[in-house]
């Protein structure tokens, strides 16, 4: 299990020392008995080297540490999704008639679970998450299995494409490529079971910036204009703003200076007016003009125009401050667009900023950006 843990803990920026002070941490906020300090320093060091194997009573605190899958943490591969065993036909009718009587209140109650999740990622971070989410996809994954007729499992599939579509940002903040990977993939799946071309346009735009994360901007702003194509008209206009938003920060990224500039035109004309943010028909949407003018800034920054810096000062003095992750984000964005102009005390103020949020939300996506944008000073 060695290149697990070792993994994990450096994605984050921390020492075997820091390691053990947040496992110390996590303890005395749990009611948790650990190993002394010393102890610790030796069992961090055998695990990392493969000397000790971890036990379950310190992966149960490594885990929501980490953000990571118990697979993740001990370094196994990880598995494709299977259908849970069945074993004789007396306990498949029993799953049967179970997945049958999933209500409409039940399911209301699965999409009230992963608003609770979204909300508390969105303050909080991801990485205390990850067992709670996993267990989430599981039981929707698991309804899903074993509902026979399209009128019940078209609602039980709608729940599970938005559940795995924030499960994969989740797991891409924290650094789980792979992990992220997979989970558009089941969203995308369930999108098309439920019918519902708008979940699997939003899919495929945020599964686009794995793509581009992993280098790929020319392929990511493909599938992202293939999401604009799969929705068609069935698109909600803030939706349709927001594919058109992640389109023009993935072609600053890509080099396109033209196709971005289009793109962010295209999105403030179908960005519905007033300070609504949330999309009543796409719930994991948040788009309004001030959060278009962040994107607008971030695209802009990526092309070295001056013009960044007052989009983004505009953004951040109207950012919903629950929003915490986003703030990360944008204070990259600031420290970005202020390096370009040659300002670098700016820059820095910015970042200091940025890895400090990062730090609260346990954000290893942002923390590499924050390391990329530190040595390019």
């Amino acid at each position: 299990m060695s290149g697990g843990l070792k993994k994990a803990r450096a994605a984050r920026g921390w020492s075997q020392e820091r390691l053990i002070r947040e496992i110390e941490r996590y303890a005395r906020q749990h009611l948790t008995d650990v190993a002394s300090t010393a102890s610790l320093r030796v069992y961090v060091s055998e695990w990392e080297n493969g000397r000790r194997p971890l036990s379950d009573r310190y992966a149960v605190i490594l885990r929501p540490l980490l953000g990571v899958t118990d697979d993740e943490l001990r370094g196994a591969p990880a598995a494709a999704a299977t259908p849970p065993a069945v074993g004789g036909y007396e306990e498949l009718i029993e799953r049967v008639d179970s997945a049958r009587s999933v209500s409409k209140s039940m399911v209301s109650t699965f999409m009230d679970q992963t608003e609770l999740f979204r909300t508390q990622d969105r303050q909080m971070g991801a990485a205390s998450l990850v067992d709670q989410m996993n267990g989430h996809l599981s039981a929707l994954e698991d309804a899903l299995t074993f509902a026979v007729l399209p009128d019940a499992r078209k609602p039980i599939a709608l729940a599970l494409t938005g559940a795995a579509t924030l499960a994969a940002w989740q797991a891409l903040d924290a650094g789980a490529v792979e992990r992220a990977w997979r989970h558009y993939e089941l969203g995308k799946r369930a999108a098309q079971e439920a019918d519902a071309p708008m979940y699997a346009a939003h899919a495929m735009g945020e599964q686009a910036y794995v793509l581009c994360d992993a280098g790929r901007p020319e392929l990511a702003v493909e599938l992202v204009r293939n999401a604009q194509a799969t929705g068609a008209d069935r698109l909600s206009p803030r939706l349709r703003a927001w594919l058109h938003a992640a389109e023009a920060e993935i072609c600053a990224k890509a080099g396109k200076d033209d196709d971005c500039r289009w793109a962010l035109e295209r999105a403030v004309a179908c960005l519905p007016d007033g300070e609504e943010s949330r999309d009543p028909d796409m719930l994991s949407v948040f788009l309004n003009h001030g959060h278009l003018s962040r994107w607008r800034g971030n695209a802009l920054a990526l092309l070295g125009d001056d013009d960044a810096v007052g989009s983004l000062y505009e953004a951040l003095d109207t950012m919903d401050p629950t929003f915490v992750r986003a703030q990360a984000g944008l204070r990259c964005d600031l420290a970005q667009a202020h390096q370009a102009r040659g300002e670098v005390d700016q820059a820095r103020e910015h970042l200091q900023r940025a890895k400090l949020l990062a730090n609260r939300t346990g954000s290893v996506r942002h923390r590499r950006r924050i390391d990329l944008l530190t040595g390019q000073m």
